[in-house]
């Protein structure tokens, strides 16, 4: 029975671990998005 809590507690922790770095990459990634097509409006607007 021990064995069998350890093995849950160890799944579990795995898979909270595994949905926070995926949402901190998701959230990476949108904040590049965001900053890439700040940059490009920018560079637009200051050509002539």
């Amino acid at each position: 029975m021990k064995k069998l809590l350890t093995y849950s507690a160890v799944l579990v922790s795995s898979a909270v671990a595994g949905v926070l770095v995926w949402r901190k990459v998701e959230a990476d990634k949108l904040e590049n998005d965001l900053w890439a097509e700040a940059e490009k409006i920018s560079e637009q607007q200051s050509k002539p």
